[in-house]
């Protein structure tokens, strides 16, 4: 089976440093990680084209981003960042994608999750950068806490003409094993047409040291569920996925959590949801289309 890894990290702390990884817990990733270091796992899983995302909410990382799509086959499609909130968001997304490898660039993601506002994504400012992106032909990745799910699916539906991407399922408490409100704010969003889930993030939300597939499928479940297979997406969460898992393992648990479904539809959660959602023309190639 062809695979996209619609969601995965790298990093260079000599360049500039990850100040969410602190304490003893996450030493384990506190280190660089190079697409030289993920190319060889992905492609012993079958891995033939990626998503990379954004990590910190600063400008110069997403021309990075770009060019490392640029230069290399692995990276399809790039997540960034830029300001929403600012005025000139849609002059910033443009220059973004004037850059090199700035035909890479198939989304936006604001780390949400960190705002005290529960209802950031739907105050004035950033409905306009969320209008700016729909306008630029991007989608918009959401990564939010559960208490925000219900303002992320009131702007889906403010703004139907933009993709609205769930990374991690909306983080679902998997290792406290609680299933509500989690699982009725998912169901909301993914009422919204214009809402896509990605399988990936449940081994980090999981006990890090005791997690079992078991532990996770209820929350599986529940996305597939509510979105259906082909507004389902993989991906690996690599290297946060560290934490808890390897990457061969975040795949096979992946690939037993999606056992009940055909193979069509398997084949739309390991690859033709991301390569739609995120208009990779081809796995490994340029985006279009």
């Amino acid at each position: 089976m062809t695979v996209i890894d619609a969601h995965h990290h790298v990093w260079d702390l000599s360049v500039r440093d990850q100040d969410w990884i602190t304490g003893p817990g996450m030493a384990v990733i506190r280190r660089d990680f190079s697409l030289d270091d993920l190319v060889p796992e992905a492609r012993a899983a079958g891995v033939r084209a990626t998503v990379l995302v954004q990590t910190i909410t600063v400008p110069e990382e997403t021309p990075e981003f770009l060019a490392l799509a640029h230069r290399g086959e692995l990276v399809a499609g790039v997540v960034g960042w830029t300001d929403l909130t600012a005025p000139g968001v849609a002059d910033a997304l443009a220059e973004l994608k004037e850059l090199p490898g700035g035909d890479r660039l198939v989304g936006i993601r604001h780390q949400v999750q960190g705002e005290s506002d529960p209802n950031w994504l739907l105050r004035p400012d950033a409905q306009r950068g969320l209008a700016a992106v729909a306008a630029a032909g991007l989608v918009y990745d959401l990564v939010v806490q559960p208490r925000q799910l219900l303002a992320a699916a009131e702007a889906a539906s403010r703004r139907p003409g933009l993709t609205f991407v769930l990374d991690h399922l909306g983080k679902p408490p998997i290792a406290s094993g609680r299933y509500e409100p989690w699982a009725s704010r998912v169901r909301a969003l993914a009422a919204r047409e214009n809402t896509v889930c990605k399988l990936s993030g449940m081994v980090t939300e999981a006990s890090w040291a005791r997690w079992t597939t078991a532990d996770l499928r209820p929350y599986a479940e529940a996305a597939l569920e509510a979105f259906g297979p082909d507004r389902v997406m993989y991906g690996s969460d690599w290297p946060v996925c560290l934490l808890a898992a390897e990457y061969p393992e975040v795949m096979a648990t992946a690939r037993t959590l999606t056992d009940a479904l055909t193979e069509a539809e398997r084949a739309e959660v390991f690859a033709g949801t991301a390569a739609r959602v995120y208009g990779l023309s081809r796995p490994g190639g340029r985006p279009g289309g």
